[in-house]
């Protein structure tokens, strides 16, 4: 049986764990990228490869560096002779309240939640046409239900969602471009008040918060499953996308 073998951005902790994971699980040889987290990555590359050795690697790169990226997407393929599928994961993520943004946030939110993912995209297709692969864009809810004081997220995550149904078109027929658009999952690494998180749930038609293996999940979907299915957007979130 042929090697399966996927990238994931920002692998090492969070939701790319959680997609590193489940993917590893369905048979995936897995290069989990990190920019900062290497800690992290190698943790978890450990424990995978203890599972099933020689399975998965680890693999450093600044996906706003976009010179570098070719030359990245050639390491990963490298690993395993190919590329099956490619998770645009990693992002940036702060509050920016308008009036105050300055051109080095947008450079930056833009760059880490837009730009790189298109770039290394770019930079994968050559691989992917060949294994009539997949790439999955972890876009958010907020791509549509923009989030107050966070508007160049909001921002860059649309025009992530713009390029999922883009790039279907463009890769069409030889690479199926999707995306998962995730709700309140995790809650941010900056400290919340309970009152805060309450607030959010109460507006969720589920009342409760998802778990990472419910993006994880959606992801194994779209790469390993939904052969039919390119330029989507999945939205999992607790039905959070259906009111303002």
């Amino acid at each position: 049986m042929p090697t399966k073998t996927t990238l994931i951005t920002g692998a090492g902790r969070r939701l790319g764990a959680a997609i590193s994971e489940a993917l590893h699980g369905s048979g995936h040889n897995v290069i989990l990228h990190y920019r900062q987290s290497a800690a992290d990555a190698e943790v978890l590359c450990r424990a995978l490869n203890a599972r099933r050795p020689d399975s998965a690697r680890t693999l450093r790169g600044d996906l706003q560096d976009t010179a570098s990226l070719e030359e990245l997407v050639d390491r990963a393929a490298d690993f395993w002779n190919g590329l099956t599928a490619l998770v645009n994961n990693a992002s940036g993520f702060y509050a920016t309240p308008f009036g105050d943004i300055s051109e080095e946030q947008w450079n930056d939110l833009m760059g880490s939640n837009l730009k790189g993912p298109f770039f290394l995209s770019q930079a994968a297709a050559r691989y992917l046409r060949t294994e009539h692969g997949a790439i999955v864009n972890i876009i958010d809810v907020h791509a549509e239900r923009m989030l107050k004081d966070f508007p160049v997220y909001s921002i860059a995550k649309a025009g992530l969602a713009a390029m999922t149904k883009s790039l279907a078109k463009e890769l069409a027929p030889w690479v199926r471009v999707n995306g998962v658009a995730p709700g309140a999952i995790l809650w941010p690494e900056k400290p919340m008040e309970s009152s805060e998180q309450d607030t959010v749930v109460e507006r969720i038609p589920l009342k409760r918060t998802g778990k990472p293996e419910d993006i994880a999940q959606a992801v194994v979907y779209f790469v390993d499953e939904a052969h039919y299915v390119t330029g989507q957007v999945l939205f999992v979130d607790g039905g959070r996308s259906l009111f303002s």
